[in-house]
């Protein structure tokens, strides 16, 4: 039963297409700015984005490091 279902889901899967496909061009390839943070930059918004980036990684870097301490105790005090 099962891999009559998997060959349903995979025949139903082949022709189902997210997006139509877009040909790259020579100008795709010279096109070196990024308008979203260009944008986001001239607004000033770049540097609360990068912000906000530093203060959840430097969150999750705490808590490993809170975690590894924890890790640490608990195995000087069970291989005493």
């Amino acid at each position: 039963m099962k891999k009559y279902i998997v060959a349903m889901l995979l025949l139903a899967s082949i022709s189902l297409k997210a997006q139509d496909k877009i040909g790259i061009t020579e100008e795709d390839y010279q096109n070196s700015s990024v308008q979203m943070a260009d944008g986001m930059r001239s607004d000033g918004k770049i540097y609360v984005l990068v912000t906000i980036i530093g203060i959840v990684l430097g969150g999750i870097l705490v808590y490993v490091i809170q975690t590894d301490r924890k890790i640490s105790g608990l195995e000087k005090r069970f291989n005493k």
